[in-house]
C-alpha cells in the first residue's frame, strides 16, 4: 500500500534515473537549468531515441517478406503488445497517429457520425483537441453539447457533475483522466461505472496524454471504448500518437483502406521506429519495477515501476508544498498563492498551479528563466488554457511540473528560486 505522502527513490536509484534522460540537470548548452515544464513536454529518455534513430535509419519496408522487413515487423508487434501492456488493453485495436491529439478527433467523428443520440457529454476542463472535437461534431451532426463544470477547490471535475449530464439520448461520453492546467485526477473508474448504469452501451473516450506518465492505467477496471496517449510525454519522441480503440468503436466507419479489414486504422506504412519507443520506454519502467520486484511479466514489472514513479512524484509533490531541507514550501511562502491546493496528494499528479501576488504568470516565467528554471504560463487569453482558467475565475498561473526523474535537491532549488523572486517582486513594486 502506497503512502498517502508517497515514497522516494534511493539517492542511488535516483543517480541511475537521471543518467538514463537527456538534460535532465543542464541544457543542450551545458548550463546548469531545472526544467519544470515536464506537462507540455518531457524529459527524453536516451534508450527510446537510440532506439528510434536505429529503427528509423532503415530502408526496409516492414511489409515486405524478406528479412529485414519481418524483423521489422516483429518489432512493431512487440510495440503493439506494449501498448496494450501499458493500458491492460485486451482485444480492440491499437492504432498510431501522427499526433495524440488527431487520434482523439478520428475517434470522437466516428462515434459522433454514427451512433444515435441527441447529446454528448464532456467537461469544461478538456484540452483542446478532445473538446473541439467535440464541439466540432456536435454542430456537424446536431447534437448538443453538454459540459460538466469545473470544482473550483479541487481542480478537477466532480463524478455527480457528469454523471448528470448522462441520459437515454447520450451519444459519447469525453473525458480526461486527469487536468493539465491542476493535476486533479478524475476517478475514471467511478465515472464509467456510474455513467454506464445509466445507458448500459454509452461509448465513453478518455484522453489520457497528461495522467499516463505518473500512474497506472487499467482498462481491465474502467472499461471504456477510446483512449489516448501521447509517447513524447512519456518519455519518448515526438512524431506519434496512441490511441486504443474497444472493437465495437474500432470497427464504426473510419478513413481506412478499403482492402484493410474493418478494425484497422492504419493508413498507409506502420513507422516500426515509433513502436520501439514505446516499447524502450515500457523497458525502463519495467527496469524501475525490478529493482523492487522480482516478478517475470513484463506488465506486472511495469505496473510495478508505475506505481514507484507515483509514490516517488508524490512525495516530491509533497516537499514542494511544505518544504525540504529547510526551505520553505509553496504554501508557506508569503507572497505566492497555491491554487487548486487540495490535501488529498493521492488525487493529483505532479502539478502545482500558483501565483505571485507581485507578478503576474508571464512576468513570473521569464523572473524563473533568468535563474535557469523553465515553467509555463497558463493565461486565460490562451487557447489551450483560457476556458479552463475561466472555470476557476482566474486570470492566469504558473505551471510547475517537474517529473520523477528530480530529485529532493531539486525541490529545494526551485523553493528558493521562488523565495528570491518574491523578494525582488517586493523591492521593485
Amino acid at each position: 500500500m502506497s503512502s498517502s505522502r508517497g515514497r522516494l527513490f534511493s539517492d542511488s536509484l535516483m543517480e541511475e534515473i537521471k543518467r538514463r534522460f537527456h538534460y535532465v540537470d543542464h541544457d543542450v548548452d551545458g548550463r546548469a537549468r531545472l526544467f519544470f515544464d515536464n506537462a507540455g513536454g518531457s524529459f527524453r529518455l536516451k534508450s527510446a531515441l537510440e532506439a528510434f534513430a536505429q529503427i528509423d535509419a532503415l530502408p526496409d519496408c516492414p511489409e515486405r517478406i524478406h528479412q529485414r522487413a519481418l524483423a521489422l515487423q516483429d518489432i512493431q508487434t512487440r510495440g503493439e503488445d506494449d501498448i496494450r501492456r501499458i493500458l491492460n488493453a485486451r482485444n480492440g485495436s491499437v492504432h498510431l497517429s501522427l499526433t495524440a491529439s488527431a487520434a482523439m478527433f478520428e475517434m470522437v467523428r466516428a462515434v459522433m457520425e454514427n451512433v444515435p443520440g441527441t447529446n454528448a457529454v464532456t467537461t469544461i476542463l478538456e484540452h483542446p483537441s478532445s473538446f473541439d472535437a467535440m464541439k466540432l461534431y456536435c454542430e456537424r451532426t446536431g447534437k448538443a453539447l453538454r459540459v460538466a463544470p469545473s470544482n473550483a477547490e479541487t481542480g478537477g471535475v466532480d463524478v455527480d457533475d457528469i454523471v448528470s449530464l448522462i441520459d437515454d439520448d447520450t451519444a459519447l461520453l469525453s473525458v480526461m483522466y486527469a487536468s493539465n492546467i491542476s493535476g486533479a485526477k478524475l476517478d475514471i473508474a467511478a465515472i464509467v461505472e456510474r455513467a454506464r448504469a445509466r445507458k448500459p452501451d454509452l461509448f465513453i473516450i478518455v484522453d489520457a496524454v497528461q495522467h499516463a506518465p505518473h500512474a497506472v492505467i487499467d482498462l481491465q477496471k474502467m472499461p471504456v471504448d477510446g483512449i489516448n496517449i501521447a509517447p513524447y510525454k512519456f518519455f519518448g519522441c515526438r512524431g506519434a500518437g496512441v490511441a486504443w480503440l474497444s472493437e465495437r468503436l474500432a470497427e464504426l466507419p473510419h478513413h481506412r483502406l478499403a482492402a484493410k479489414e474493418k478494425g484497422v486504422w492504419e493508413l498507409g506504412s506502420p513507422a516500426p521506429a515509433q513502436f520501439a519507443v514505446v516499447s524502450a520506454i515500457v523497458d525502463y519502467v519495467a527496469w524501475i519495477g525490478a529493482q523492487f520486484s522480482d516478478a517475470e511479466d513484463r506488465r506486472e514489472l511495469f505496473v510495478q515501476g508505475m506505481q514507484r514513479i507515483e509514490e516517488h512524484e508524490r512525495a516530491l509533490l509533497s516537499l514542494l508544498l511544505d518544504g525540504v531541507d529547510g526551505q520553505r514550501g509553496l504554501r508557506a511562502i508569503e507572497g505566492v498563492r497555491v491554487f487548486w491546493d487540495h490535501g488529498d496528494l493521492t488525487c493529483r499528479d505532479f502539478i502545482a498551479g500558483i501565483g505571485f501576488d507581485k507578478l503576474d504568470p508571464t512576468a513570473a516565467v521569464r523572473a524563473y528563466e533568468e535563474q535557469g528554471v523553465i515553467v509555463y504560463e497558463r493565461i486565460s487569453t490562451s487557447l489551450y488554457s483560457g476556458r479552463m482558467l475561466r472555470s476557476f475565475n482566474l486570470a492566469g498561473a504558473v505551471r510547475v511540473s517537474p517529473l520523477h526523474c528530480h530529485a529532493p535537491s531539486d525541490i529545494a532549488r526551485f523553493l528558493a528560486v521562488t523565495e528570491d523572486i518574491v523578494i525582488a517582486s517586493r523591492l521593485a513594486g
